[in-house]
């Protein structure tokens, strides 16, 4: 029997834990968690707590240094806080013995912090390293992806996505409440967003143009005498080096949605839509108008845990596995990840400035 693939987890807060779970879910595929770094002693007991009724032993540390020496693992899992992404990945490149990489997303929380994990990263050819972009991996939206990529889909030129959704969650210390620790609400939660525009025009970005604000949400809040500052609402205009245009519209205090996002990508010749949770997929063409609009129910009989991300997880957690194994390359690499917060950077910046920001100042 081949040798068992042991994990390490970097910050075992909410997003954390909920990778343990996924990773439970996966151990008919020879993998067990060994150890955890946090250092936030709640964190640690929550995480204990869970690997016990799982039937795992953990090795627990207070830092992600102590992890690395100790090489319990072979994989670690970075799902700590944005702004502590850049320092954890550049020591766990620069340690001696290779370990894989999965990071959540946001990559790093700028781009030229992105820069540097991206130039460090290719020295080491004996690790792979995954970016936590996992909305590409939803049942409805990979059906869309896969119909827009199938090239039945005529030439894309617009991609809207909405996502209308609650509030940022409690985090520990309220870290998420602020600019300068998330890299802003539109790098932070909108990163996939992105990540999905670039994949469905098969293109790069060239200019970003952005209005948005805090509105609603947390303007009551204070944390150490400091007032929350992310935004909570914005509209995102993004212009693609192949004429695609693509458009978000985001709002966090909109719980009474049926929907959580809804992406629409039209072409020349149609329109296709995911809707999320619905796990609907919609397609028509221009000729058949109306009346033959197909809608499908998207579902992967693959995915054991639907967890918090509608399988998402999962199903990135299997892939990511495929690819430290040999069996193919990194699903999203840390190309993605960089231009998935460019292109937030960008929208921040031209809210900020309120004016039209090129790719090109960002990069």
């Amino acid at each position: 029997m081949a040798a068992i693939t042991k994990y390490g987890i970097v910050g075992i807060g909410m997003m954390g834990r909920e990778h343990l779970i996924n990773l439970h879910h996966l151990r008919h595929q020879n993998l067990a968690v060994v150890s955890i770094a946090d250092p936030h002693p709640p964190s640690q007991l929550l995480a204990i707590e869970l690997a016990r009724s799982l039937n795992w032993d953990l090795k627990v540390f207070s830092g992600h240094e102590e992890l690395l020496e100790s090489e319990t693992c072979d994989v670690i899992v970075v799902s700590s806080p944005n702004m502590t992404h850049h320092r954890i990945l550049m020591d766990i490149i620069a340690y001696p013995k290779p370990h894989h990489i999965l990071v959540e997303k946001p990559l790093c929380t700028t781009v030229a912090d992105c820069k540097e994990v991206l130039e460090a990263a290719k020295k080491r050819s004996d690790m792979v390293v995954q970016v936590g972009l996992e909305y590409r991996y939803m049942p409805p939206v990979a059906k869309l992806i896969e119909k827009v990529k199938g090239g039945e889909f005529g030439d894309v030129k617009m991609v809207a996505i909405r996502e209308h959704r609650f509030p940022f969650l409690v985090k520990v210390n309220n870290w998420n409440r602020f600019n300068v620790n998330t890299g802003g609400t539109l790098v932070e939660k909108c990163c996939h967003f992105f990540d999905l525009m670039r994949l469905f025009a098969s293109a790069d970005p060239v200019c970003v143009m952005a209005s948005g604000g805090m509105d609603v949400n947390h303007k009551g809040e204070v944390y150490d005498g400091k007032v929350p500052d992310i935004i909570d609402n914005a509209y995102v205009i993004i212009e693609f080096d192949n004429g695609c245009r693509g458009m978000l519209d985001l709002c966090m205090f909109a719980e009474g949605s049926k929907n959580e996002q809804e992406i629409s990508v039209t072409s020349d010749i149609g329109k296709g839509e995911a809707l999320v949770p619905e796990g609907i997929v919609r397609f028509g063409t221009r000729e058949g108008g109306r009346e033959h609009v197909q809608t499908i129910k998207a579902e992967d009989e693959r995915i054991k845990y639907e967890g918090l991300h509608h399988g998402s997880s999962y199903l990135e957690h299997l892939m990511f596995l495929s690819a430290i194994r040999g069996e193919g390359r990194a699903a999203v690499d840390l190309e993605d990840g960089l231009m998935a917060v460019a292109m937030g950077v960008a929208a921040q910046r031209s809210i900020q400035e309120r004016r039209y920001v090129s790719m090109d100042e960002v990069l």
